[in-house]
């Protein structure tokens, strides 16, 4: 039996990423769980979350998952998804700057790219100086940047569904599996060890996304 826990913080809609899990995986049982025990035990951890940084960092730290995902990636597979994945970064510049888990080296920052001469306010711009909306809110192509075992089926350039107002720009060091583009290069995936994280749904994301999270449940956490 392939163990699986979603890590529930009360930020997300947990239930479509665990039915998706269900839906590819054979002879696996997902969990969605902010107990630690359950979380430990599993084979793999997911690790999910929408809305503000703030918000669920303070969750996070107020459950104690903060020491519940520094141990689960020491010895397990763990995807992290969207907000999940910005919370491993060291810090965000959302809600006035908050400080995020620090798992991997990097930033999460907003969408900006030019200043409005009259406003000062930051602007999004496309390559031809029309506004971009914020939030980043639709089907992109993500570019693969080398293989990767959750990349298994999927061909370069396939679309993902995204939902997001701030971006992850990864420190020194660290290594992106895929890139994307809106008004600026954004870390659309990154591998670290036994870390994947996507800012992009898979559970929304139909074919690719699904081929995803089937390569998940079977990833041993080596690249």
């Amino acid at each position: 039996m392939n163990k699986v826990a979603v890590i529930d913080y009360g930020m997300g809609n947990l239930h479509s990423v665990a039915k998706a899990l269900e839906h590819v995986g054979n002879n696996t049982r997902v969990s969605v769980t902010a107990d630690a025990k359950t979380i430990l035990e599993a084979d793999r951890v997911i690790f999910p979350g929408v809305g503000a940084i703030r918000d669920c960092m303070a969750e996070i730290r107020r459950l104690g998952i903060d020491d519940i995902v520094a141990e689960a990636v020491r010895s397990k597979p763990l995807l992290a998804i969207c907000v999940g994945m910005q919370a491993l970064m060291e810090r965000s510049e959302e809600n006035g700057g908050v400080d995020c888990l620090g798992i991997v080296k990097g930033q999460v920052k907003r969408f900006a790219n030019a200043v409005d001469p009259q406003s000062g306010a930051s602007l999004l711009l496309d390559e031809s100086g029309e506004a971009l909306k914020v939030p980043h809110m639709g089907w992109n192509i993500v570019q693969q940047t080398g293989t990767h075992p959750l990349w298994s089926g999927i061909a370069d350039g396939t679309r993902f569904y995204f939902v997001h107002s701030y971006y992850v720009a990864l420190g020194a060091g660290e290594k992106a599996a895929g890139v994307t583009h809106y008004g600026v290069d954004i870390t659309a995936a990154l591998s670290k060890g036994n870390i994947f994280a996507v800012q992009f749904h898979p559970e929304k994301s139909q074919h690719g996304g699904l081929q995803l999270l089937r390569n998940f449940l079977s990833w041993n956490g080596e690249n």
